[in-house]
């Protein structure tokens, strides 16, 4: 008989496979180690089950949870890192042979120095390499175990990586007279003279443009980053999705590229001509223009399918036994389900299609055709659909964004309030974000077969919109006018989340969502998304808090001050300053901090589950989930910095 499965016996060589030897459990088989089958698994296990190896009670899903409780890594894992074991190895045999005469001179220490370096080096590069372009499970586990480094990676970088990017000194130049007289000043209306009507300009929202700005630096610099954030968090989630939106005969690295300076080129002419000027001035427009990169990618992912016909045809081609079945393989078609059985099979009928009681009847007539137009199938692949619900939920993670900015525009464009105008907006904007955020849910879905069918997506997608929510409510703390706004702002929010947040975890409230037909999720699995949910929040309250924090240090003492009135404070007829928004922050980021840490020993104390270790097993099990998440901050906070600059070009 052939080998249909070839088997080739070795030995690992792997460090991991030294440190791991063979058991009953999991035996070695050449270069290949067994794994429990999923059904050897015990019943109560689900897809979202229960997982008591290494994960102390958290509740967790798969074969990845497996290699995290058993410490089981790839073989090329252990490959990679055994042979920059080699190497260093060979330094320090190489260092060895030279002698102790090399070691007293200036040799040996320049030899020593360049050893330590090419150390350095080989272990940089195999730590960006391991965390940000093709992360493991190995590097990302011993980033989140500790909790200073956790913190480091997912809320100090993004965060530092926003603030020095909205901190780099723009060239800035006087407003020209022209200006001034069609213009209000800054800080006061234009004076109407006698027996003339009010003037109907009102400021922005944000402020007026006090300065003007060098063009070419603000495309290139500013406005390229923000491009090229957004590439790269679109890219990192089409790697979440395990789909290539790049054409294999360009490659990555080419595609990107033509992306990148066509974002760059077409701003240009507008800019050249003098009536299209004053489009350069909208930040809608340039953010717009950054929509419509980040659609590219999608778009071309689209085309590509459409192209291959992965709409009409099957995935993988047939096999030679497997056309038999099919009448493909009489008829000379292609490798592909007969389009004419197909519409047989859906078009149905009204009456059986053999009477064994009727008359035999022989005609001449021939057999009856299907038309040219329903020759191609009317049904379309899972994947293909699959496909179409996971752009569905991209296009709603933009109209999200949208809704915040027109939110806060309104909410500028009528100050002053008071405090239940502006709980009123706060919570009018909570709704609005949740309701967008459980129809992203319900499109990605946590398990295989609904929809798009990804947890580690509705992860991504669930931190966007807790992430974006809490933006907007940052950028509101620089316009409270008391400290007593910022007191109820928090006294809710605190009280909501430590009271709400154990009560909709309860089997209870569970039981009442299957009935009115909301989730048909088991209760480990509803368990498991609400304490994830707790974690994720947790990371977007820190970051943005701290981005804000930084940002308007940055740039109401830095040189961008006038580029930002939004954060100037120097309104003498307003009530809110520079101290009372700074320290009220800092005392509300205090708030969040305890409600956070009692939140979640209410949650652990009640449902034995840890909010920090599920967090820490996620982003493990799923190691490309680091990458994306700072990816996906970062591209936030810009946004929302972005959205209150105000642009005046020389």
């Amino acid at each position: 008989m052939p080998e249909f499965f070839p088997f080739i016996p070795g030995t690992e060589t792997g460090r991991a496979a030294r440190q791991h030897l063979a058991s009953d459990a999991s035996p070695l088989l050449g270069r290949f180690r067994a794994v429990p089958s999923r059904a050897s698994r015990p019943a109560s296990q689900s897809q979202l089950g229960l997982l008591s190896a290494g994960g102390r009670g958290s509740v967790h899903v798969g074969y990845g949870a497996l290699l995290v409780a058993g410490g089981d890594y790839s073989d090329e894992e252990g490959s990679d890192e055994t042979e920059d074991d080699e190497d260093d190895d060979d330094d320090d045999d190489v260092d060895s042979n030279n002698g102790s005469a090399n070691r007293r001179g200036c040799g040996g220490v320049a030899r020593k120095v360049a050893r330590r370096w090419r150390r350095f080096v080989r272990g940089s590069r195999r730590n960006v390499r391991d965390l940000w372009v093709a992360p493991r499970q190995t590097a990302v586990k011993r980033v989140v175990d500790k909790w200073w480094s956790r913190w480091g990676v997912l809320v100090i970088l993004p965060a530092a990586l926003a603030v020095a990017w909205v901190a780099l000194p723009f060239p800035q130049y006087p407003l020209s007279s022209d200006h001034w007289r069609t213009h209000p000043q800054p800080h006061r209306a234009p004076e109407a003279a006698p027996g003339s009507p009010p003037s109907d300009h009102r400021a922005p929202g944000h402020g007026e443009a006090r300065v003007q700005v060098n063009f070419w630096y603000f495309l290139f610099v500013y406005y390229g980053f923000y491009n090229l954030t957004a590439l790269i968090w679109i890219t990192k989630v089409f790697n979440l999705y395990s789909l290539n939106w790049w054409p294999s005969a360009l490659g990555f690295p080419v595609t990107v590229s033509l992306i990148a300076i066509l974002s760059l080129a077409a701003p240009i002419p507008i800019y050249l001509i003098p009536k299209a000027r004053y489009i350069t001035v909208h930040n809608t427009a340039w953010i717009s223009w950054t929509f419509v990169i980040m659609a590219m990618p999608v778009a071309i992912a689209f085309c590509i399918l459409m192209t291959h016909e992965r709409h009409l045809g099957l995935r993988h081609s047939l096999s030679e036994t497997q056309r038999i079945f099919t009448s493909s393989w009489w008829t000379g078609k292609a490798d592909t389900l007969s389009a004419t059985r197909d519409y047989n099979r859906r078009r149905g009928r009204g009456v059986p299609s053999f009477d064994p009681d009727s008359v035999l009847q022989v005609t001449d007539q021939p057999r009856q055709t299907m038309p040219v137009f329903l020759q191609r199938r009317r049904w379309l692949p899972a994947s293909f659909v699959r496909f179409v619900w996971f752009c569905l939920a991209l296009f709603v993670g933009l109209l999200a964004y949208l809704a915040g900015e027109a939110y806060a525009e309104i909410y500028l464009r009528t100050l002053p309030h008071n405090s239940f105008e502006t709980i009123v907006y706060v919570y009018s904007w909570v709704v609005t974000v949740h309701l967008l955020d459980a129809l992203t849910g319900w499109i990605l879905g946590g398990s295989d077969g609904e929809r798009v069918g990804s947890y580690p997506l509705s992860w991504i997608f669930k931190l966007y919109f807790m992430l974006t929510y809490q933006t907007y409510v940052r950028a509101l703390y620089a316009r409270l006018r008391s400290p007593s706004q910022f007191i109820w702002l928090q006294a809710l929010s605190s009280g909501f989340l430590i009271i709400l947040t154990p009560l909709t975890m309860t089997q209870t409230y569970h039981r009442l969502l299957s009935m009115l037909g909301l989730t048909g999720q088991s209760y480990a699995s509803y368990q498991k998304i609400c304490t994830r949910n707790v974690f994720i929040r947790f990371l977007a309250e820190n970051v943005s808090m701290l981005a804000f924090l930084g940002s308007i240090l940055v740039l109401h003492h830095g040189p961008n001050k006038d580029v930002y009135p939004y954060f100037a404070f120097d309104d003498p007829d307003e009530l809110y300053d520079f101290d009372l928004t700074f320290y009220a922050s800092m005392t509300t980021w205090a708030c969040e901090l305890a409600a956070g840490i009692v939140l979640r020993g209410l949650i652990r104390w009640i449902f034995g589950v840890n909010a920090n270790v599920e967090g820490k097993m996620d982003l493990a099990v799923w190691p490309e989930l680091l990458p994306t998440s700072v990816a996906v901050m970062l591209h936030v906070l810009q946004s929302m910095l972005f959205s209150i600059i105000r642009l005046h070009f020389r």
